[in-house]
């Protein structure tokens, strides 16, 4: 019987990423989502580290589900603002998950507030850096976490159409495209998040695969 692994998001953005980076792996996991549990409804991310919201996630989604579930938490560390928004970076406006407002808007909204706040500051002060933790959780109490990131600039206007969020600002090292000039492929070979998942593929092994061990 094929082990289910719970993604514990709601995002059909990142369920699509992480589905697309995990499938890569060849795993034979069941890769489900949060819609396939409407009844777990949505969880607040009271830590104050990626890793501690994402460890809130996949603990609390285990329990409800009683499956491994895999959560992550990931956002833009700005260096001139003290690495905020970091883990604001979803809300960075005001606008909460709750907000009736499609998800885009709130994108574009958190976007420009950033941009904005960034406006008087010289190129060469505008590094940053994704990143990402990734936890699994297995019914019974054990967590294991990877962590990935990736360092680039922010840039002064919005560049592309793909990807979502703060993509269309950030170019990474060594690039002159924004992350939201990239393929799906070249975003999952490069970003915060497939580096996180990537660092989590051999502890899904160790910990989930029938020929572990």
């Amino acid at each position: 019987m094929t082990q289910r692994v719970v993604l514990a998001t709601h995002n059909e953005h990142k369920v699509h990423e992480l589905q697309q980076i995990l499938g890569e792996a060849d795993l034979g996991l069941e890769i489900v989502s949060m819609a396939a549990f409407p009844e777990v409804g949505e969880i607040p991310e009271t830590e104050v580290t990626f890793a501690g919201n994402a460890r809130l996630k996949a603990e609390h989604v285990a329990m409800r589900t009683s499956l491994p579930a895999l959560a992550d938490d990931s956002g833009l560390a700005v260096e001139v603002l003290g690495g905020s928004p970091g883990i604001f970076s979803a809300r960075w406006s005001g606008l909460h998950e709750g907000t009736d407002l499609p998800r885009a808007e709130k994108d574009r909204r958190n976007l420009q507030l950033l941009l904005d706040q960034l406006a008087d500051v010289p190129d060469e002060h505008r590094r940053a850096a994704f990143r990402c933790a990734a936890v699994l959780a297995i019914p019974g109490g054990t967590t294991v976490t990877s962590e990935g990131e990736v360092p680039g600039v922010i840039v002064r206007e919005p560049v592309g159409d793909n990807g979502f969020g703060y993509d269309p600002i950030f170019v990474p090292d060594g690039d002159t495209r924004t992350l939201a000039q990239y393929t799906d492929v070249e975003k999952n070979a490069i970003s915060h998040r497939g580096r996180a998942l990537r660092a989590m593929v051999p502890l899904l092994r160790e910990h989930l695969t029938p020929h572990a061990g």
